[in-house]
């Protein structure tokens, strides 16, 4: 038998899905302009990805379901929780696809996957609920399991995506412990160039560093969407604000403090503090919480 691992491994590399999984990344990005409601269905709002706190939930009630119908127990409370569940994942869904679409190609391949379960889970979830209210009970008890096994399978894909891919996860978290305490010399001003970002290594690490007149600001350079190189965006005023672009996913930050200001990134980019000593090198320091 093949281990489960080595499956989900051979399923990042196939490119047998690679072209409905083109088309429809691209109709997603087409339609859901960078905006409010993407940023919503990113979860920019509360700085955590919006998909897996859904997911929880109707997978919970699913369960739950299971649990109820194991049990016996009152086939309204049953029936409740089974729609409840169904209702949950109108929004689960439309927030993950809205999230697949600015993935990495073998993440994408997961994901669609992952994205067929859960719509077969859906499928069958939905067929029970149908068959309970026609009063065929049993019928729909076994469709319940069947839809329980559907979504083990996409839960299962989704935790690879998340735990071994990395997708959703803050992918500069680790930049702040990876630089010492204290100031550290990064360069001489005047070899900076005024008003284009470039990047400087400080350790481990590369830096954003972004020049203009004697102010220099300071960023970490790998996206937290997906560890994009920033110092290779477009910068530009965004509501007044002046940010910087990712260049593979479109994820928008604020120079000032590495705020996001569009996702699909929702954790900040690391800042540094930065002053200029009276021979013109630049000094930087993790900045403070």
């Amino acid at each position: 038998m093949v281990p489960t691992a080595e499956l989900t491994d051979r399923l990042e590399h196939t490119t047998a899905m690679d072209q409905p999984i083109s088309v429809l990344a691209k109709v997603v990005r087409q339609r859901l302009r960078p905006g409010a409601l993407r940023d919503f269905l990113h979860g920019v709002p509360t700085g955590k990805p919006l998909h897996p706190a859904l997911a929880t939930f109707s997978l919970g009630c699913w369960a739950a379901t299971a649990v109820l119908d194991l049990a016996r127990a009152d086939r309204r409370a049953t029936r409740t929780l089974l729609a409840a569940g169904i209702s949950g994942a109108i929004p689960t869904a439309a927030a993950g696809i809205t999230d697949w679409s600015s993935l990495h190609r073998e993440q994408q391949r997961v994901g669609f996957v992952h994205a067929l379960a859960n719509l077969t889970a859906f499928s069958l979830y939905t067929g029970s609920l149908l068959l309970r209210v026609s009063g065929r009970e049993r019928a729909g008890r076994l469709v319940a399991f069947a839809g329980l096994g559907a979504a083990s399978v996409g839960g299962y894909l989704g935790g690879h995506m998340a735990y071994r891919q990395a997708a959703g996860a803050n992918h500069a978290e680790s930049v702040a412990h990876l630089v010492p305490l204290g100031w550290h010399d990064l360069g001489m001003i005047k070899n900076l160039p005024d008003g284009r970002p470039v990047t400087r290594r400080l350790g481990y690490i590369d830096l954003f560093v972004m020049r203009r007149g004697t102010t220099v600001t300071v960023l970490a350079d790998h996206c937290s969407h997906l560890a994009g190189p920033l110092h290779q965006g477009k910068v530009s005023m965004v509501d007044g604000e002046v940010c910087v672009t990712c260049p593979w996913h479109g994820s928008t930050f604020r120079l000032a403090d590495g705020s996001v200001a569009h996702g699909p990134a929702t954790a900040p980019q690391p800042t540094f503090e930065t002053r200029v000593s009276e021979d013109g090198m630049i000094q930087v320091r993790p900045a403070l919480p």
